[in-house]
Parts: C-alpha cells; structure tokens; sequence
C-alpha cells in the first residue's frame, strides 16, 4: 500500500490532506494551550481563596485556630495551595512537552511538505515540457507531410502541362524533393522526441512520483504518530500528579479524622471558664412586715434594749418601689449590682434570747440586681482593691495584672506575659553572647576591631535583663497570688480572729465561694489575702502598691461572730473590739481593720460602731 502506485494521478488532493493535518496539528496544540490556561487560572483560583481563608496575623481569627476543627479546616486550606501547585506542574509539564514540542514540530513539517510539493511540481512540470516538445514535433512533422504533398501535386501539374517550360518543370520537381525531404526530417526528429517522452513519462509516473508521494505518506504517517505520542503525553502529565493530588486529599482525610468534638468541647471550657459560681438561689423578701409595725427613730434607737424586732423602713419602700422608679435612676440600678451581707445568725447570739437584742434585719437584695447578673455576661470580680485601680477599670484602662478578668483568663494571660518575657530574655541573652565571643576576639584579635566598641551594647543588654527578669518576677507573683501559691494568714492571725477555717488551694475556688461586692461596686479578681509577693523595688513595681493605709475614724465592737470567707472580708469573734476605718456607705458593710496587716469588711448588722465624731454615744447600724 503506497500513494506513490494508488495515488499517482492525485497530487492535488494529497497537496490538500496533507494541508489539513497540518491545520489538525495545530487546533491540537491550541486545545492544549487552552488547557494549560485553565489549570494556570484554575490553580490560581484556589491559591486565592485558600489565601481568602487564611488566619490574618496577629488578629482574633488565628486565636479561633487552636480548635481541632479549626485546625483540620487550616490543613485543608494548605492543602489545598499544595493542590493548586499541582496543577500548575501540569501546565508547566504540558506547556514545555506537548506545546514546544509540537510547535517546533510544526515548522519543521511544513518545510518538509513544501520541499517535497515543490519537487512534484517539479517533476509534473518537466513531463509537461517534454509533452509540449513532443507535440511541437508532431505539428512540424505534419505540416512538412503536407507541405511536401502539396509540392508533389504541383510537380505533377507542371509536368503535365505542356505549355509550362521545362525550366519551370524542373523547379517543380526540386521543390517537391525538398519538401519530401524536410517531411522525412520532422519523422525522424518526431520519433525521436516521441521515444524521449515516453522514457520521461515512464520515469515520472514510475520512479520520480512514487518516491515523491513515498515521502510525503512517511510525512503523514510521522505526523500522526506525533500526534498520538502527544495526546499520550496529555495523560501522563495528568498521571504524574494524581499521586501527589491522592496525598493531598489523604492529608484532607486525616486532618478531618483529627477533629476532636471532646477535646474542643474542653478548650471551650479553658478559654472561657471564669472560675466563678453560679448564682445562690435568690431571698425571699417578705413585704408584709413594714405593714405590721410602726418604724420610728425611737425605736430604730432603742431596738436592742426593748428587744423588739424592728426592720428597716428603707428596705421596704426600694424593694417595693423599684419597678416604678424613673428609667434614669432604674437603669443605675441595674447596672450597679450589689451583693447584700449575710444576715446576723439566727441562733447563739444575743438575737436568740427572748430579751436579748433583736438581730438586725439585713438589707435585701432587690430583683434587679439578681436580674441584672442574668441579663449580663460578665462576671463579677471579688476582690477589693484601690481606689486608684478602681477608677482605672471605670475608665476602660486594662490593668497590667490583668485583674479585671476572671481568675482562670487572668492566670492564662499571666502565664502567657511570662512566656513572652522569657522568650526575650533569651533573645537578649544571645545577643549578649554573641558581642561576648565578639569582645573576645577583638581582645585576641585587636586588628580585627576595638574590644571597648561593644562594651556600649554590652552594658544596654545588661540593663534589658535585668529589667526583663524584674519584670518576669513580677508577673510571676501575680501568677503565684493567682495559682494560691501565695502564704495564707498566719495561725496567730486566726487565732485572734477567732476562726478556724479551711483554706482554698487556687484563686479560682476563692473567687467563685460566693458573690459578695465592695461598697463601692467596683470589682476584682484578687485573692482574699491582702499579703502581696514581695518584689524589688524597681521602675516596674505595681504604681498601686505604696497606697496609703486608710486612717481610723472610730471603733467598734462584733456583736455576733462572723466567719470572713469570701474576698474582702474579715473574720471577726463576738465580743472583739477593732477600728473602723470607712463606715456604711447604705449597702450594709463598714470596712474595719484588726492590726495593720489585717482589714476588711464585715456587715453593719454584725457590728455595733462607735464613731469619733460622735463621742457622747454610740451609733449601732443594724
């Protein structure tokens, strides 16, 4: 099977098919470059919107990040981007394989398929010439046959007419032999030219065609198989990443067989719990008291000597009252929780004699308070601290103790801050290292530089050590106050205090025994412990540390024994005389102070206050 034997008469359509696979060679190569664009394009789409889902830095969205889930999202993301990457190997591959491959092999195709056209045309153009000869021949050997015809007959006539001179004859007859002559010249040169072109025809038709039509089936038949290799090619580009793309998707599966709900159940606790209780059930408040008694100074006054029960008027009319009061002062209500104190013991106290004083009602908790607690998330904090910091954390200043958050964030935020120093403490300390080992050089070396040079530096990284790790102690102690790794009061401290009681391990349970408030509503998370880590004096000492202690403004006597187990306050026995330092602001607690390392508050009803301003008698808040 040859074009050259089969096809030998057409040049033209051949000239046509070859034209169209070239054209086919180059609409594949188009496809691919297409394809290529849409992997370069695709690829980039999905590095983009893996980078849209990227944590930004140094922003709450890399905190959310720590959660199994978040994190199996994270590696998919990642993922994802190595993916991408995938399929730019196969643009690349198949840019590099199959595009510059082709098109070079294009080039070189069509020069070889005009090189071997223009040789058919060639050989078609020299058959051409020589059938053209050889009609030329055949013209002239006809015309000279009849030219020497016609020279025949009028030799003939001549010679037969008798009134034509035998000079005229013999013209006749030599006209006719050359004629005659120059005919048997046009055979002989027309055989010859017609021998010539059947030998020409012979060779182009059997020889000079076929192998030019050889060629360009080879031609063909080359470029087919290129194509083919080329689309095989296609594939294995696309096979060499599927295994990569398979570990990919594996590292997708295993991210997400990581996700954890337990474990991220539990982080939820850590980054949220504030080691803080929930609320006690709330008191009963029995508005029908007031309407069966009549409240008067006289007997506010004298309520332990008659030992008859009187309540307070005021507690009656707020708790009453407060759904009806202006929105003003009843939003100032409910944004100012107060806890009220515990009310005097009902039994072994001097309440518990029939003629004894009566033990002073409390002042109860209103509704909107307790409301309040409900209706807002943030917790309270029960430590009382300085007026200084007090106004700090009205104004929004975050403390650097990181007070104003509940125990557990405070001790994460503590330990974190110590971290952070330490990390720069080892920076500093590598530096200071490295200009050591410099130093030591220059002094082996004194050409390679000056020792003193670096002793500026030296000295600087000294002095940020230094600083750092006053700062580290610092933190530290707040860290320890807050982990209960700070010293309890002494045993001698309670026992004149007259309690004997069970002391908590870690700021978290001290904080969340109860939810008692300063007088002044402001919070805090410190232990109840008023003993703080004792750190050098330096420029990075807590600015609230050097307070002046309150002065005394009176004393008082305990009327019942009160156990001081939440922040703030202070155990105190029955019958135990101490100063008064701050009296009742209305919300039930006077501020009172034992010795100079002990104060704190106790409920007004607990107490019976005399006050220096007041000097020919005592004031007894019940």
């Amino acid at each position: 099977m040859s074009w050259g034997t089969e096809l030998w008469d057409q040049f033209d359509n051949l000239e046509k098919h070859t034209q169209w696979g070239i054209d086919v060679l180059e609409k594949y190569i188009k496809f691919v470059k297409e394809r290529t664009e849409i992997e370069l394009s695709y690829a980039k789409q999905l590095r983009n919107l893996s980078k849209k889902y990227q944590p930004k830095k140094n922003s709450k969205e890399e905190e959310e990040y720590r959660y199994t889930s978040t994190r199996a999202f994270l590696a998919t993301l990642n993922e994802m981007n190595d993916y991408a990457g995938q399929h730019e190997v196969i643009s690349e591959n198949m840019t590099s394989l199959i595009i510059g491959e082709l098109t070079r092999y294009v080039q070189e195709l069509k020069q070889e398929r005009k090189s071997h056209f223009h040789d058919g045309r060639k050989a078609q153009q020299h058959i051409e010439t020589c059938w053209k000869q050889l009609e030329a021949s055949k013209r002239r050997f006809e015309r000279d046959c009849k030219e020497a015809d016609r020279a025949q007959q009028y030799f003939e006539k001549m010679d037969a007419d008798i009134n034509v001179t035998k000079a005229d004859v013999e013209k006749a007859r030599q006209q006719a032999q050359l004629r005659h002559q120059m005919a048997e010249d046009s055979k002989a040169e027309y055989s010859s030219t017609l021998q010539k072109f059947n030998s020409e025809q012979h060779d182009h038709y059997y020889t000079h065609i076929p192998n030019i039509f050889q060629k360009i089936q080879e031609m063909e038949e080359r470029r087919i198989v290129r194509i083919g290799e080329s689309m095989k090619t296609f594939a294995e580009v696309d096979r060499q990443v599927i295994p990569i793309i398979g570990k990919c998707l594996d590292e997708i599966t295993k991210a997400a067989e990581s996700v954890d709900h337990k474990n991220d159940s539990q982080m939820v606790i850590e980054a949220y719990k504030s080691g803080f209780e929930p609320p006690g059930d709330v008191d009963f408040e029995d508005f029908t008291q007031p309407m069966k008694r009549t409240v008067s100074e006289s007997s506010l006054s004298n309520s332990r000597g008659d030992g008859k029960y009187e309540p307070k008027f005021g507690s009656k009319s707020k708790g009453k009252l407060w759904p009806f009061i202006k929105k003003n002062k009843l939003m100032s209500l409910l944004t100012s929780p107060h806890q009220p104190p515990p009310p005097p013991p009902a039994s072994a106290s001097p309440s518990a004699v029939p003629n004894g004083p009566q033990s002073p009602k409390q002042q109860k908790e209103p509704l909107s308070h307790r409301f309040n607690e409900f209706m807002t998330s943030k917790p309270k904090i029960h430590c009382f601290r300085s007026l200084k910091r007090g106004l700090s954390l009205k104004l929004g200043a975050g403390p650097e103790d990181f007070s104003n958050l509940p125990p557990e964030q405070r001790r994460k935020k503590l330990q974190q801050k110590v971290d952070e120093l330490n990390k720069d403490i080892q920076k500093e300390m590598d530096q200071r290292d490295a200009l050591t080992k410099m130093k030591d050089v220059y002094i082996k070396n004194p050409q390679m530089g000056d020792a003193a040079s670096v002793d500026h530096r030296l000295s600087e990284l000294e002095q940020n050590i230094e600083k750092l790790r006053l700062e580290v102690q610092k933190f530290e102690g707040w860290l320890a106050e807050v982990e209960g790794r700070l010293p309890m009061r002494t045993e001698q401290a309670r026992r004149q205090s007259g309690l004997y009681e069970a002391q908590n391990t870690s700021a978290v349970n001290s904080c969340a025994q109860d939810r008692e408030s300063s007088p002044d509503g402001s919070y805090t998370e410190e232990q109840s412990q008023e003993t703080e880590m004792k750190v050098p004096a330096t420029d990075f000492d807590d600015e609230f540390d050097d307070e002046e202690p309150l002065p005394t403004i009176g004393t008082c006597k305990a009327l019942y024994t009160f156990e001081g187990q939440n922040e703030g306050t202070i155990s105190v026995a029955e019958g135990e005389m101490l100063y008064v330092i701050e009296e009742d602001k209305g919300d039930g607690w006077t501020r009172i102070r034992r010795n100079e390392d002990e104060e704190g508050y106790v409920p007004t009803s607990y107490v019976e206050v005399y006050l220096d301003k007041n000097a020919k008698g005592a004031m007894t808040y019940i």
